[in-house]
This record gives structure tokens, C-alpha cells and sequence, in this order.
């Protein structure tokens, strides 16, 4: 079987030197959109250098490489790319993330739990982040691996499911997705072939190339600070979501913003987020999406 998940989970954790600078950081936000308008004050922060600022969904393209390129070449692991989807993705912040990385930034990576879902396989990944003065972020990458279920393993947790709330959403906004944003984002680590090869893409069940599942992650969140954080992104603690459905270049995301949902803990401040796809009667893209920030909205 391609996947052992006892030793996927047992092996030793990898760890790995990250290096970035204010190049990769510009060019991962032009990969997300950012810069439109050119010359908009609020959109020079993400790609001038003398006023950058960084987006914290920057941490799962840092350093050049992800942790779930590496997770994938784990021992126990040997997957298809082909049948490889990112399903969910979390964040969490200890400090603000610095425009250059420090000489002493390691990302430790390993497999935390391999579940069992029937018809695929849920692989965990966890990495976490420090340099010379602590902790920088944590993040956990859930990758769903089609056809690598039914190994009679654990199914694990069942996941939390958000409902919309029923009450408008307190901000609303659309971003285009330009037809070539794969093509530039990939540049920021993730060569995945499914990104920009059709050919590629037909084998995996799409008549075209789709857009990077991290790619609407950040177009997301740097709505969500420009529209309900005044453009703060040290506001930001924590980023979660489920991917729920494909983006192709060229569409329009509709993300819809509500604070302090009633019925949940408002905690330091909390911002339930939704992600459709305009063009295809607002297919869901992103759901059971969740930004936490250092005070109350």
C-alpha cells in the first residue's frame, strides 16, 4: 500500500533551515492578487519594500518549499500527485512574521495522523516554525489523498462544520481571480503540474488547470484584513479553513465576512468567513473559515 501509516507517523521529524526576504514576500503577495491598484496606499504595503508589510498566510510558501511537499516524502508515504488535495489548513501566529527571515529559522515538519475515510486518506501534517528569539507559527496542512482509503485504519476526528450564519454578513468583498494567478503563485513554491499543465489537469478530473488551494487561502485573508482589520495584519492570531471546491483562473471570489457570530466564543475576536465562487452560482470554495484577532472586531 503507498501509504504505511504507522511508520509515516513514526518517523523521525524533519527539519529544515528556512531563508526569505522581502522579494519572496512581495512575490507571494502579487501571487495572491495584492498591488491592485498600483499605486493605492493600502496595496503598497504588500509589494513596496519600504513599506512592507506581511500577510501571515505568507508562512505556508516561506522559505520557498512547503512543509507538505516535504510531509509527502515522509517514509510510509508514496502518492500520486495526481490524487492529492489540499483539504484544509491552519495557521496559528506567535509574533507578527518578520520581512526577512533571521540565519537561524528551522521548520520542523512530521506526519501527526493518517486517517481512514473509506474512499481516500487523510494525512495531517504538522510543522512549526521558530528563530533565535522563539516560536514563529504553527501550522497543520490536512491533505486528502483519493483512492488511499479503506486500509481499515481510524477515521479520526469528525471536523467541525460551521453553519452560515442566517443574519447578513457584516462586509462583503469580490476579488478577480486574474487568468494567469496560478502561474505566478506557483512561483512561490508549489510547482504542482495540476496548477498550470492541462494536460495534467484532465488526468486529475478537471478540464483545466484550477487554482492553488493556498492561493484563495491568502486572497482571503488579505480581505479580511483590508476590509475589517484597517489593513493590520499583526491583528491576526490564527487562520483556519476547509476547501471545499476548485477555483479556476479567471473566476470571482465572493467572500462574505461575519464578527462576533452569535452562538460561538467570541474569545480575543473572531471572524467567520465564507468563500464562493461568483461565476458558478456561488459554488462554496472555502467553508468552516475562522480568523482570530489579538482584540475585539
Amino acid at each position: 500500500m503507498p501509504i504505511d501509516p504507522a511508520r509515516a507517523t513514526a518517523a523521525a521529524p524533519r527539519t529544515d533551515r528556512l531563508a526569505w526576504d522581502h522579494k519572496d514576500v512581495i512575490l507571494y503577495h502579487l501571487g495572491i492578487g495584492a498591488g491592485v491598484p498600483a499605486t493605492d496606499p493600502g496595496e503598497l504595503r504588500y509589494v513596496l519594500e519600504s513599506r512592507l508589510h506581511v500577510l501571515p498566510s505568507f508562512a505556508t510558501v516561506a522559505g520557498g518549499s512547503m512543509a507538505m511537499a516535504g510531509g509527502l516524502a515522509t517514509p510510509g508515504i508514496d502518492v500520486d500527485l495526481s490524487a492529492v488535495l489540499h483539504g484544509g489548513q491552519t495557521v496559528t501566529l506567535h509574533r507578527p512574521l518578520p520581512v526577512t527571515s533571521a540565519p537561524g529559522t528551522t521548520r520542523t515538519s512530521r506526519v501527526a495522523a493518517v486517517y481512514d475515510k473509506g474512499k481516500a486518506a487523510v494525512i495531517a501534517l504538522r510543522a512549526d516554525v521558530a528563530d533565535d528569539d522563539g516560536p514563529l507559527w504553527s501550522s497543520v496542512s490536512d491533505i486528502y489523498v483519493k483512492g488511499e482509503g479503506g486500509f481499515g485504519g481510524d477515521r479520526g476526528p469528525s471536523a467541525a462544520r460551521l453553519d452560515v450564519p442566517a443574519t447578513p454578513p457584516d462586509a462583503t468583498a469580490d476579488r478577480a481571480i486574474r487568468p494567469d494567478q496560478a502561474l505566478l503563485y506557483r512561483l512561490s513554491g508549489d510547482w504542482n503540474p495540476l496548477h498550470a499543465d492541462p494536460d495534467f489537469a484532465k488526468v486529475a478530473g478537471f478540464d483545466r488547470p484550477i487554482l492553488h488551494g493556498l492561493c484563495s487561502y491568502g486572497i482571503v485573508l488579505k480581505a479580511v484584513v483590508d476590509t475589517l482589520l484597517d489593513g493590520d495584519v499583526t491583528r491576526v492570531r490564527s487562520y483556519t479553513t476547509r476547501f471545499t471546491g476548485v477555483v479556476f483562473p479567471g473566476e470571482t471570489l465572493r467572500i462574505r465576512m461575519w464578527h462576533g457570530t452569535p452562538g460561538t466564543e467570541r474569545g480575543p475576536g473572531r471572524i467567520q468567513v465564507t468563500a464562493t465562487a461568483v461565476e458558478r452560482d456561488d459554488a462554496p470554495v472555502l467553508a468552516d473559515t475562522v480568523v482570530t484577532v489579538a482584540e475585539p472586531i
